[in-house]
């Protein structure tokens, strides 16, 4: 529960830090690409905090990249 509060607390300082100059200077791709990459990270630190089993993103590319693999080698 700490951890949730720390990921709520720090995400919220960061937009309180950040928010208001993407505002000022009226940078709407910036705005939507910072609120989307937030998310996405307090969504992630979220799960992580609440022992959530997360994929490994080394996984999908061994995946993708072992057929490649046996093309070159064979």
């Amino acid at each position: 529960m700490k951890l949730l509060i720390g990921v709520l607390l720090l995400s919220g300082i960061i937009t309180a830090i950040e928010l208001p100059s993407l505002l000022k200077k009226e940078q709407k791709k910036e705005l939507y690409l910072f609120s989307f990459f937030l998310l996405f990270s307090m969504t992630l630190n979220i799960l992580h905090s609440m022992h959530f089993p997360l994929p490994n993103p080394l996984d999908w590319l061994i995946a993708i990249f072992k057929p490649i693999n046996h093309l070159i080698v064979n």
